[in-house]
């Protein structure tokens, strides 16, 4: 191949062996059910500081998403844990992946996703503070109800800001997508509208200028026809010049629910997505069913921390990183 030849092909993220990685946190319990995962994370550059959220959960009927916390780490490996919070607190049955983000004020802001009672449906709320010690989940402000968007939930935010503009990548269930024929209960009975086969799991999109008022652009990834039939639920976004690497997380919905695998989209305007991982995964975990899904990326110098739930050999989740060479840029 020629130099010239060479200039016009755009590279890939750096792939990494799941399996080599370093484990962060471990579950309370072992075999299926016991998780700790659902990452975000960012880099602070004036505190020379990462910062990295994650979510605890127990068995269904134990207590689900139970706690979510923040750690502090210099290496980005090893954390201290300063500070958490339980369902309780959100008057709600469970938590889930939030987003985590720094304004350029100084402001540090959580964009978390619980289940809103007595409704049983997926909204998110920000919390916001001069330090994440500092998130009181009493002063939460709703940014985003199914109701909105015509849907029956909305969770797991991801949170960009691409010059004046904040983007908010939004995994929903919209009620266009319900199979006809379901009832409350089949769709809210389990209180998780997320893991039931009726409805279809796409990742919508919207826009804002203050990062609290956001106005919905519509669908950013979809469905496919095979391993992510049921989700396409939008994990992260690395932008390696010239284009966007939007990782997401797929299922069939047939005998993998919370057994979800990553695979791999590209954009150049944050609008319109080509998957390049249609047929099978990009990473996936080699226990159990396969499970490596929320991946988070965190650009660092010369690195990037990859960050992701793992499924164990025991059928549990574990939280784990991978520092790997590559260039790319921090878009939060």
């Amino acid at each position: 191949m020629s130099d010239h030849a060479a200039v016009r092909r755009f590279p890939l993220p750096p792939l990494f062996d799941p399996a080599e990685g370093f484990v962060v946190r471990e579950p309370e319990g072992r075999g299926p059910g016991w998780w700790v995962g659902a990452p975000s994370a960012i880099y602070d550059e004036e505190r020379q500081r990462f910062y990295l959220y994650y979510r605890q959960r127990r068995p269904l009927g134990q207590g689900r998403g139970w706690r979510v916390a923040v750690a502090e780490s210099a290496d980005g490996l090893h954390f201290t844990e300063i500070w958490h919070a339980t369902k309780e607190q959100f008057d709600s049955s469970s938590i889930e992946r939030s987003c985590i983000v720094k304004r350029p004020d100084g402001a540090y802001r959580l964009y978390i996703s619980y289940v809103a009672m007595p409704k049983s449906r997926w909204r998110i709320d920000l919390l916001e503070a001069d330090d994440p010690r500092g998130w009181e989940p009493g002063r939460r402000t709703t940014i985003l109800e199914p109701e909105a968007v015509d849907a029956e939930g909305v969770k797991d935010p991801v949170v960009v800001t691409v010059g004046p503009h904040t983007y908010m990548f939004v995994p929903y269930g919209p009620r266009a997508s319900i199979q006809p024929g379901s009832t409350e209960e089949q769709l809210h009975g389990t209180g998780n509208v997320f893991t039931i086969p009726r409805i279809k799991h796409p990742t919508g999109l919207a826009v804002s200028e203050d990062g609290v008022r956001f106005d919905w652009l519509g669908d950013a990834t979809l469905p496919g026809s095979g391993w992510d039939r049921q989700m396409a639920r939008v994990s992260c976004v690395l932008y390696t010049p010239p284009v966007f690497q939007v990782f997401y997380d797929g299922r069939t919905g047939e005998g993998d629910i919370y057994e979800d695998k990553t695979g791999l989209c590209v954009t150049h305007d944050l609008r319109t997505f080509h998957k390049l991982t249609p047929d099978v995964p990009l990473l996936r975990s080699p226990h159990g069913q396969g499970c490596l899904r929320y991946l988070e990326a965190v650009p660092v110098g010369n690195r990037i921390f990859f960050y992701y739930e793992y499924c164990r050999p025991d059928g549990a989740h574990e939280l784990r990183v991978h520092a790997v060479e590559g260039r790319a840029r921090q878009i939060r």
